[in-house]
């Protein structure tokens, strides 16, 4: 009761948690010996919308035959049940070709509203609808002139939680956590639009991914630092994301992840790996942002084939690095503000020069496929 108490002193005040120990974390990675995965159905892509301290996110990814990598995100954010703040944030990555700087656009949304059964969202402006076979979504905007969102978004393999949720617990009694993080992901999609720009429209047929996640507490006092891979080729998709908890929580790492074709998931788990192989220290706050990567997946197929993937390389010049503290919305920098220590920077690649290819073994049948990736390495707090 009293780590409870210390632990709700801790959100009002924005402070660092006290040290809990590992008895106070219970991961999604315990529940996956059991179930290494369960594939998603149409009501669990619900929104939550909580009415406790959390962020809710649901970021569309998109990988465009042009060469274009974009984004559009929803971001429902509350702070201690008295403040709702909703975000529609886009993002365009020209490829170095055109030789021009990103486009960033994030715009606070009002009248928001979701469809009876919450599949649905929709604000002034913005409205995001899941098909009724559960396909597809559509993703429509017009809050902000200089992106037009209108995209076409279709599941073409299942969507899947690693375990039987995709649920990490915070909190001594696993029965009543007071904090969770989740992910959910459609790994592999077809992208049909545009988003126009003051420019003219950007086309984005291509392939996407789409990662809901839930995370019920103050972002900082779950996570101290995150790795995030979503790879994307013309046979095989491939998502990891990993997060390592502060000290408060012993330094706990979570992985989840899967590698996926269309119509079928091959591996999904919480055994993934990740090493930065190479890190060069930012001299504007001493992260150690990434160089090189190796990402590794370990599983077993449906018919009980062993299932290794990797992804292996040099990351390239950053496509860019996002000061959290300097571009997100107000509401979000008023969850973090208050703690000592917290400095969340997003490093973000897309290998062009060297390209990284996913290898990927199958029993005895290796392959190695050509494709586009999109990472990120968040550095949040020491």
């Amino acid at each position: 009761m009293f780590n409870w108490v210390r632990q709700q002193a801790a959100n009002v005040a924005g402070t660092a948690e006290p040290i809990y120990g590992p008895s106070a974390i219970h991961t999604v990675t315990k529940q996956a010996e059991k179930t290494p995965y369960t594939e998603l159905k149409k009501e669990d892509t619900v929104w939550q919308a909580l009415g406790t301290t959390n962020v809710e996110t649901q970021t569309f990814y998109f990988f465009a035959d042009s060469g274009h990598l974009g984004s559009a995100q929803v971001i429902y954010s509350n702070v201690m049940g008295v403040h709702t703040t909703v975000q529609f944030n886009t993002k365009i990555w020209y490829p170095r070709s055109e030789n021009k700087p990103n486009l960033w656009s994030s715009d606070p949304l009002s009248g928001v509203d979701f469809s009876e059964d919450k599949l649905n969202f929709y604000a002034d402006d913005v409205a995001i609808e899941l098909s009724e076979d559960g396909t597809t979504f559509t993703i429509k905007s017009m809050v902000n002139a200089k992106s037009l969102v209108n995209i076409t978004f279709t599941r073409t393999a299942p969507g899947f939680v690693v375990g039987e949720n995709g649920t990490t617990n915070y909190g001594t009694d696993p029965n009543a956590p007071w904090a969770q993080m989740r992910h959910a992901f459609w790994p592999r999609n077809t992208v049909e639009g545009q988003i126009v720009t003051e420019e003219g429209p950007v086309d984005f047929k291509g392939r996407g991914m789409l990662s809901h996640a839930i995370q019920l507490g103050k972002p900082h006092h779950l996570a101290a630092k995150w790795n995030f891979f979503n790879f994307q080729g013309p046979t095989f998709s491939a998502v990891m994301m990993e997060f390592t908890t502060p000290a408060s929580y012993d330094t706990t790492l979570v992985n989840v992840g899967g590698i996926v074709k269309d119509g079928e998931i091959i591996t999904a788990n919480a055994n993934g790996t990740v090493e930065h192989t190479k890190k060069l220290d930012d001299p504007d706050n001493d992260w150690p942002a990434p160089e090189a990567i190796k990402a590794v997946w370990t599983g077993k197929a449906k018919d009980g084939k062993e299932v290794t993937a990797i992804l292996e390389g040099p990351l390239d010049e950053r496509i860019d690095r996002v000061d959290v503290m300097a571009e997100v919305p107000g509401f979000v920098k008023s969850i973090v503000a208050a703690a000592a220590g917290t400095r969340p920077y997003i490093y973000q690649y897309s290998p062009h020069d060297n390209p990284i290819s996913l290898k990927i073994k199958i029993g005895d049948e290796e392959t190695t496929e050509q494709g586009v990736l999109f990472s990120e390495a968040t550095f949040i707090s020491a």
